[in-house]
């Protein structure tokens, strides 16, 4: 059967959207919503499926095993584009076995401090902080080899600091030491931190993105405060394998593009400190490999390795 004939059926099975998270982590939390709006649109059920494992490696290896039928679907994030560099062995390799379709999310990272630990007032303040501190500053991250571990290397190379960073095994118990005051400052998600910040218990120094996150309306973005062209985001993205028929790939992008336009989902977002606007095809793979590039890099100079 051609291409053209096979897409010209399509969808007549349930369509499987595979997440290599535990369920009701944060790539549920946007994947779950999308997948219920696509099917209605595609009037075709799709099915969440959670294989997780070795930091998103093992579920993202069965992605991309899978035919490229259309029937199998990944939702990727910003660490699995970089994991080769991290991971010893994965099962794949992100570039040629998957072909991007639509971003679903991004959510950029926020700086903030506590201001007990570490009383600075602006990102000048913590950069001088920085240079100055004999020992360093201790700065959280959500894990080796995580998008905030290797955020605070990219921040160390831009602002020629040395911070101490602090693994944790996930973002919500470094959440709660850096509340308590066991590291100084973190790279955060909005949705986590907001009440915090509003509370005073932190302070937010600088969003990591081109545009102020709504939920911290009076917090800088880092070009604002003095660091130029500084990005540090988790996105959630939604992949096929590579051979994939451009015409289904087209027909999964508008039912996704589709769905992000909906009120509901838009509203969610919002909450979760995420955005998404309007692209093609074209441009969200643009995206995905400067991105992928970026943190490679950085990963690799850091010479992060995980088994």
């Amino acid at each position: 059967m051609t291409d053209a004939a096979r897409a010209a059926g399509w969808p007549d099975k349930t369509i499987a959207m595979i997440v290599p998270y535990p369920a009701g982590g944060g790539s549920d939390t946007f994947a779950r919503p999308v997948a219920a709006a696509m099917a209605d649109l595609l009037k075709q059920s799709i099915v969440i499926d959670n294989k997780s494992g070795a930091g998103g490696t093992v579920g993202t290896a069965v992605a991309a095993r899978a035919p490229a039928d259309g029937y199998t679907l990944l939702l990727g994030d910003t660490g699995l584009t970089y994991a080769s560099e991290v991971y010893a062995k994965t099962g794949f390799d992100f570039d040629r076995d998957f072909v991007p379709i639509s971003a679903v999310a991004r959510v950029p990272y926020v700086l903030v401090v506590n201001p007990a630990k570490l009383n600075v007032a602006t990102l000048a303040d913590f950069i001088a902080a920085a240079k100055k501190a004999p020992s360093g500053i201790d700065v959280g991250s959500a894990g080796l080899g995580s998008v905030t571990h290797l955020a605070i290397g990219l921040f160390e190379e831009k602002t020629g600091t040395r911070l101490n960073d602090a693994p944790y095994r996930g973002g919500a118990p470094m959440l709660q030491d850096l509340l308590a005051g066991q590291v100084a400052a973190a790279f955060v998600v909005a949705g986590a931190i907001a009440p915090h910040v509003k509370a005073g218990k932190l302070r937010a120094l600088g969003v990591a993105s081109r545009r102020r996150e709504p939920l911290l309306p009076d917090v800088p973005t880092m070009d604002e405060a003095g660091l130029p062209d500084f990005r540090a985001t988790i996105w959630f993205g939604l992949f096929a394998p590579r051979k994939t028929p451009d015409a289904i790939l087209d027909r999964l992008h508008a039912a996704t593009q589709a769905a992000l336009e909906g009120e509901k989902i838009k509203a969610m977002w919002i909450e979760q400190g995420a955005r998404v606007e309007p692209e093609s095809r074209a441009d969200f793979a643009r995206f995905v490999a400067a991105d992928s590039e970026r943190w490679s890099r950085i990963a690799k100079a850091a010479n992060i390795k995980m088994e």
